[in-house]
C-alpha cells in the first residue's frame, strides 16, 4: 500500500502578504470592511432619496430657495454659498489628514499633531455649520398655508414679483391664548403648541392686500413654482387648515414633506459620522501628544482613522451633489 504524501502549502499564500492579506494589518483591513458596509448603507439612502424625488418631481422644493442663508448676512439672498463653504472646509480637512498620515510615516510627532489639530478644527466647524443649517431649516423664513388635501400654499407678491413672508402682511388680533393642557383645562385633553401667527391673522392680512396671491408647491415646465391669480388663490385658501412655519418630519413650508424627512435623516446620519470622526481624531491627537505612537515606532492608528475621515468626506461629496446640486 502506497503512503500518501501531504504537500505543505507555501506560507506566502496571500500574494506577497504572507500572514497579512493584501499586506494590510488586521485593524486596517477591518476598517476597510466597515467602510464598504457603510458605503452600501449610504448608497441605499441616496437611492431611496432619488426614487422619492423622481416620483414627486413636480412638487420637490428648489434647493436654491431653501438653502440661501449665510451667517451675519440676514436678509441677503446667497443660494448655496454656505453649503459650498462647508463642503470646502470638509474637503480641506481631508488634505490636512493626508499631511498628518504622511508626517506619521516620517515619524514626525510635531507635524502629526499640528495637522491632526487642523483636521479636528475643520470637522468641528462643519458639524457646527450643519447644526446652524438645521436651525434655519426648522425655523423657516416665509411660512405657508396648508389646505385640506395637505398641499402647501406659499404667498407671493404680484407687485414685487417674489415670494413674501407671512410676517410682512399678517394682522395681529392681539388675542392672548393659552395652550390647552391637562393643567389648564380638561385633564384628558391637550393640544399641540400654538403657532405664533394664527390662520385668521394671516387670512385677514391677505384679504387686506390685493397685491398678494399664492403659489403652489408644484413646478411648471420651466422648473418654477406655479403662481395663481388672485381669484384662484382665494378659492384655494378657502380650504386652509393651518399655518406652517419651517419644516419638521410632518410638515414642510418649502413643499413636499418627504424632502424634510430625507434632509434630516441623510444629513443627520452623515453629521453623526463626522461628529464621531472628530471624537476619534481628538483621541488620536491626545495620544500623539503623549508620545504613544512614537514609543510604538509607527503611526498606524493615524492612518486607520484617516481612512475613516476620507470616507466621510467622500460621502459628503455625493450627498452635496445629489441633495443640493441636482
Amino acid at each position: 500500500m502506497q503512503a500518501s504524501t501531504v504537500t505543505n502549502t507555501n506560507q506566502d499564500s496571500w500574494g506577497g502578504g504572507g500572514a497579512k492579506p493584501l499586506d494590510a494589518g488586521y485593524g486596517k483591513l477591518m476598517m476597510w470592511f466597515f467602510i464598504v458596509s457603510d458605503a452600501l448603507t449610504f448608497s441605499g439612502f441616496l437611492v431611496a432619496y432619488g426614487f422619492s424625488r423622481f416620483k414627486n418631481i413636480d412638487s420637490w422644493p428648489i434647493a436654491d430657495e431653501v438653502f440661501h442663508h449665510f451667517p451675519f448676512l440676514h436678509g441677503v439672498d446667497a443660494p448655496m454659498y454656505y453649503v459650498a463653504l462647508m463642503t470646502f472646509i470638509l474637503i480641506f480637512s481631508s488634505v490636512t489628514m493626508v499631511l498628518a498620515v504622511d508626517a506619521g510615516h516620517n515619524n514626525n510627532k510635531n507635524r502629526v499633531a499640528f495637522y491632526m489639530l487642523l483636521t479636528i478644527i475643520g470637522g468641528a466647524i462643519f458639524v457646527g455649520s450643519q447644526a446652524w443649517e438645521w436651525k434655519n431649516f426648522i425655523k423657516g423664513d416665509y411660512g405657508a398655508i396648508e389646505i385640506q388635501n395637505g398641499e402647501i400654499l406659499q404667498f407671493y407678491d404680484l407687485k414685487k414679483q417674489k415670494r413674501i413672508s407671512i410676517d410682512e402682511f399678517y394682522i395681529s388680533s392681539n388675542q392672548e391664548r393659552i395652550t390647552h393642557d391637562d393643567n389648564v383645562g380638561i385633564w384628558y385633553q391637550s393640544e399641540a403648541k400654538l403657532p405664533e401667527i394664527t390662520l385668521n391673522e394671516v387670512m385677514t392680512g391677505f384679504n387686506n392686500d390685493m397685491n398678494l396671491t399664492v403659489r403652489l408647491e408644484k413646478l411648471d415646465e420651466t422648473g418654477h413654482k406655479i403662481v395663481l391669480s388672485r381669484d384662484e388663490a382665494e378659492i384655494k385658501l378657502s380650504s386652509a387648515t393651518r399655518v406652517v412655519k419651517g419644516a419638521n418630519l410632518i410638515r414642510n413650508e418649502y413643499g413636499n414633506p418627504l424632502f424634510a424627512d430625507f434632509f434630516f435623516f441623510i444629513t443627520g446620519f452623515h453629521g453623526f459620522h463626522v461628529f464621531s470622526g472628530v471624537i476619534l481624531n481628538i483621541i488620536i491627537f491626545i495620544n500623539v501628544l503623549l508620545g504613544t505612537y512614537e514609543k510604538r515606532g509607527h503611526y498606524d492608528m493615524v492612518e486607520k482613522v484617516g481612512l475613516y475621515w476620507h470616507f466621510v468626506d467622500l460621502v459628503w461629496v455625493f450627498v452635496f451633489t445629489f441633495f443640493y446640486l441636482v
